[in-house]
């Protein structure tokens, strides 16, 4: 890199500078590994679901937390957003292919610290 300067897109074959402080890629890395964007991704892993469904589903995290993480996510690219036009409006989130494909390593360490951690047999 030359000069300091970031630059928009990298030319193709070309990849960011991602100690750069102005490197994109360093803020979907930073939503991604926030305190909820792991557990996002990894709700969405299997299904899509509504707004309550992933509050539901991780515990502990406030409305405000979710709607900014869901934001974040989807304007990275992670996640989409479909509105349906009912009263009142029912909004679903899941994984799009960028989001699939981040999220699985976060996926198989999930399960490898799960596995790790449950109980083993009498023994």
């Amino acid at each position: 890199m030359t000069g300091g300067v970031q630059r928009g897109q990298p030319e193709a074959g070309e990849r960011y500078d991602v100690f750069h402080t102005d490197c994109p890629a360093r803020d979907v890395v930073d939503h991604v590994t926030s305190r909820w964007g792991v557990w996002v991704l990894i709700s969405l892993r299997r299904n899509n679901l509504r707004f309550y469904e992933l509050r539901e589903s991780i515990q502990g995290i406030s409305e405000k937390m979710l709607a900014q993480t869901l934001r974040a996510l989807v304007q990275d690219g992670l996640v989409w957003r479909e509105v349906e036009p009912t009263t009142p409006p029912q909004v679903t989130y899941g994984l799009t292919e960028f989001g699939r494909d981040v999220g699985e390593p976060l996926t198989e360490l999930f399960d490898r610290i799960t596995r790790r951690l449950s109980p083993r047999g009498a023994g």
